[in-house]
């Protein structure tokens, strides 16, 4: 539910993956194996690169995530939840 709410106001690109509801792996291994397969029967070089960019909630204050909300005009209880997953958070390795 607060993913549909915060996608309106804040719309992802559609190549994004992560924290959504989408084919995802299956789509991309397809896509990568099309790719492999037609660079075989061509005899083409292929390079394949893999990049894992940190996601925005490790590396953005969540004061400043809270203030592009409220800029977007994103509802205060909307707001209110996501302020509330940053409360008292900890991660525990085991």
């Amino acid at each position: 539910i607060l993913t549909a709410k915060l996608s309106k106001a804040c719309p992802l690109n559609p190549r994004q993956r992560g924290c959504v509801r989408a084919v995802g792996c299956s789509e991309d291994l397809k896509l990568l194996q099309t790719i492999i397969w037609w660079a075989k029967r061509e005899h083409k070089a292929l390079g394949v690169v893999f990049v894992d960019i940190a996601t925005a909630f490790d590396t953005i204050s969540h004061q400043h995530i809270l203030r592009a909300l409220q800029q977007r005009e994103v509802v205060p209880h909307i707001i209110n939840l996501v302020s509330n997953m940053y409360e008292n958070i900890c991660t525990n390795i085991k």
